[in-house]
């Protein structure tokens, strides 16, 4: 943990703080954590991702400019022509944080774990049919249709490859039925067993998690001996702790706090991100007092406003997003941009005999996301809502009962946020869309079962851009942007800049598509 040495001298008005980071060069991170598991297979969520990739290196992984494949454990690859069968050749130095070699059967189990567990990252593997292991350092990967993107994929923190004889002592396993067999949830929050720059160093609920350098890491040692995670809930603990000399990189200082500190000692870059927060229906779930038909989830969308939502949440450092394919990703351009009118919402209100309106429960997660505190979304829409009669009764709850309730018994409206797995538009197809009733959200739709959400159309727009040539993928899949918006499920409400505050004389803090914040690069001068 830094050692901070605070000296305050009032002179003029003026305040002098002086920070002396510890000599072992650890690293204090101020964030809302919103961990559910810290099992690679089990795990998603954003702090998911910053710990996954610390502790657990990928087949391949994204350069800086957050598009670029590059290796990582594999250090060459080859692609059949019809891009269904994937080579990897292991850097014969990778080895596990015990001084063990990765090998190929350690890729196959992991990847297999990860497609059996059927986590929240489990549709990463949707398209697997067979690994095959050639040998210790050799691997092939074989989808069941041409995937595009899945080199992509493989450099997803959740796909970080395990040591499998160790997380197999722990009560690990990847069989198929792994989803109800594999014990090792509770082991996996006390231990590590990956082959990245970090490893697990203790893990306290909704307080600490803590890293510490893997001094057996194959690659280039990171520059910090600790990392350490703190809960902090909102964007103004997080600002005092900064402040303070508590914290040496804050992530989700809104724009709105980030003005209100002047501080020399602290820098701030602010960025557009990939990231998003979106509205989301689901029509078959329990405790909806009306039909959410299209023409309902079209009313309500119409009366979001959109613009003042930015303003209200980020102070209007966001941009408007039109489909759950974030800006910049393939698709996303030339897609129509969100629009508020109440008058036609009304009318669609009044077309399904619901003129007078209703009260209707939403659900979300009491956390500061992006910067953006969602309960203050929340009265926000609220507000919006109300111009057409619709009532919303807002029940914040934590992210571990929400995520509960999204599938069981169900939330038939509710808020979420989302960051890239990878660079790629596939995945939000897969997450987001109505391509088949076992997908994620498909299945909250209920797809084959809700009026309009067949699923075939989209699957096979889907199905044609995997298998699309790279000048051609843009097409394919600003069609598949358009059917998502046009199903009115999934309602991106704004894409909001990305803050990252830290002391002067930390190093490396960077956004990365795939890993967040990759604590490998962080150090301190």
């Amino acid at each position: 943990m830094s050692a901070v040495s605070l000296f305050l001298a009032v002179s003029g008005g003026v305040t002098v703080v002086q920070s002396a980071q510890a000599a072992d060069g650890s690293v204090v991170v101020a964030r809302a954590m919103d961990l559910n598991s810290l099992d690679p297979a089990r795990a998603y969520c954003d702090t998911c991702q910053i710990y996954l990739s610390a502790v657990y290196d990928t087949l391949l992984t994204l350069d800086a400019d957050n598009k670029t494949i590059v290796p990582s454990l594999a250090e060459k690859w080859e692609v059949s022509p019809d891009v269904t069968q994937f080579t990897f050749h292991l850097n014969p130095k990778a080895k596990f944080s015990d001084g063990s070699l990765v090998t190929g059967r350690d890729v196959q189990w992991s990847l297999e774990r990860l497609k059996n567990i059927k986590g929240g990252a489990a549709y990463l593997m949707d398209g697997l049919k067979s690994i095959e292991v050639k040998d210790q350092q050799t691997v092939v990967i074989t989808t069941k249709a041409p995937n595009s993107e899945f080199l992509g994929i493989l450099a997803a923190s959740y796909a970080g490859i395990v040591n499998s004889k160790v997380a197999t002592a722990g009560g690990a396993n990847a069989k198929d039925d792994a989803a109800t067999s594999d014990t090792s949830d509770g082991w996996f929050l006390a231990h590590s067993a990956g082959s990245g720059p970090f490893t697990l160093e203790s893990y306290k609920a909704d307080n600490e998690l803590r890293l510490k350098r893997n001094d057996n890491y194959w690659g280039k040692a990171p520059a910090a001996g600790e990392v350490i995670m703190k809960q902090a809930a909102d964007a103004v603990t997080q600002a005092q702790m900064l402040q303070s000399g508590a914290a040496d990189i804050a992530m989700q200082i809104d724009p709105d706090t980030a003005a209100t500190i002047q501080d020399p000692n602290i820098e701030f870059k602010t960025i557009p991100s990939f990231n998003f927060v979106y509205a989301a229906f689901s029509p078959i779930a329990s405790g909806s007092p009306v039909p959410l038909s299209h023409d309902v989830r079209e009313a309500i969308a119409l009366a979001i406003d959109y613009k003042g939502a930015i303003d209200f949440t980020v102070g209007g450092k966001g941009s408007l997003q039109a489909a759950a394919i974030p800006n910049g990703f393939p698709g996303s351009e030339g897609l129509p941009a969100p629009v508020t009118d109440i008058d036609k919402a009304k009318a669609l209100m009044a077309k399904a005999g619901l003129a007078d309106g209703f009260t209707l429960a939403l659900e979300y997660p009491s956390v500061n996301v992006y910067g953006i505190d969602l309960s203050l979304l929340a009265q926000k829409l609220q507000q919006d809502l109300a111009k057409i009669n619709v009532r919303l009764d807002l029940k914040p709850a934590t992210i571990n009962v929400w995520l509960a309730n999204l599938d069981n018994p169900g939330t038939p409206f509710t808020l979420g946020a989302f960051a890239p797995d990878y660079f790629g538009s596939a995945q939000y197809a897969q997450f987001f869309g109505m391509l088949a009733g076992d997908m994620v959200w498909g299945k909250r739709a209920g797809v084959g079962r809700t009026e309009g959400l067949d699923g075939k159309a989209q699957l096979d727009m889907f199905n044609t851009a995997l298998a699309a040539a790279p000048q051609d993928q843009e097409r394919a899949y600003n069609a598949l942007g358009m059917k998502m918006i046009d199903d009115k499920i999934i309602v991106p409400i704004l894409s909001p800049e990305l803050v990252l505050a830290y002391r002067k004389g930390v190093t490396g803090v960077r956004y990365s598509a795939c890993c967040n914040l990759p604590l490998g690069e962080i150090g301190i001068q």
